[in-house]
């Protein structure tokens, strides 16, 4: 039996799941499971529309967490629905592309135990390897090495208001340059990287100053 994490919204007045013919949800989304009982359904645009809100429900959340990623499968995602909207690709196609997408999402959770990472360093994590360069000169050990220094330093770091005082900011924007120089992460993306490693933070500080 399906079991999610979430309920679907309704489309109109149709639940998709009744539509479908599978279960009301309270599991995950992403188990091989039931990938493959969307890929059986018999109602092709109903097993796209489903796999739409879901993948855009599981993005979401990830908006809230991890910067990268969640702009990265927001641009996956959007990228192949305007394909299959302007018709130039068929529904068992853009079926085929979406698990595919659900099947990285799954992936990328596992990417972080792999890493030996939390949730919040590995979103530090992704924000530093966005640089090729960086990735090539330092290697995975420096930069999980760099993303723990900095939640540890821009959690210890965080007030309740600090993104809307200049003062905190450019304090903050110090400190995260520090770290990055005294690791060695090229030079010429540094600046690039703290404004990532920022924005980074303004998501994860609510949570953090609440659990202060």
């Amino acid at each position: 039996m399906l079991r999610f994490r979430r309920h679907v919204r309704l489309v109109g007045e149709v639940d998709l799941f009744t539509l479908a013919g599978l279960p009301q949800p309270d599991i995950s989304i992403l188990s091989p499971e039931f990938l493959a009982e969307v890929r059986a359904l018999p109602q092709k645009n109903v097993a796209v529309e489903l796999l739409r809100r879901l993948l855009e429900d599981e993005i979401r959340s990830r908006r809230r967490r991890n910067l990268i990623q969640s702009r990265s499968f927001s641009a996956m995602l959007q990228e192949t629905l305007a394909r299959y909207n302007q018709q130039s690709i068929a529904a068992t196609d853009i079926i085929e592309e979406l698990i595919t997408l659900a099947e990285e999402i799954r992936e990328a959770q596992q990417r972080g135990e792999d890493l030996g990472l939390s949730d919040e360093e590995l979103a530090f994590y992704d924000a530093l390897e966005t640089n090729d360069s960086a990735v090539a000169v330092l290697g995975d050990e420096k930069l999980r090495a760099i993303a723990q220094e900095l939640v540890k330093t821009v959690r210890g770091n965080i007030s309740i208001d600090w993104e809307l005082r200049e003062s905190a900011r450019a304090d903050m924007r110090r400190l995260v340059k520090r770290i990055l120089r005294r690791y060695g992460y090229p030079p010429d993306k540094q600046e690039s990287a703290t404004r990532t490693v920022i924005q980074q933070a303004e998501l994860l500080s609510q949570g953090w100053v609440g659990a202060a």
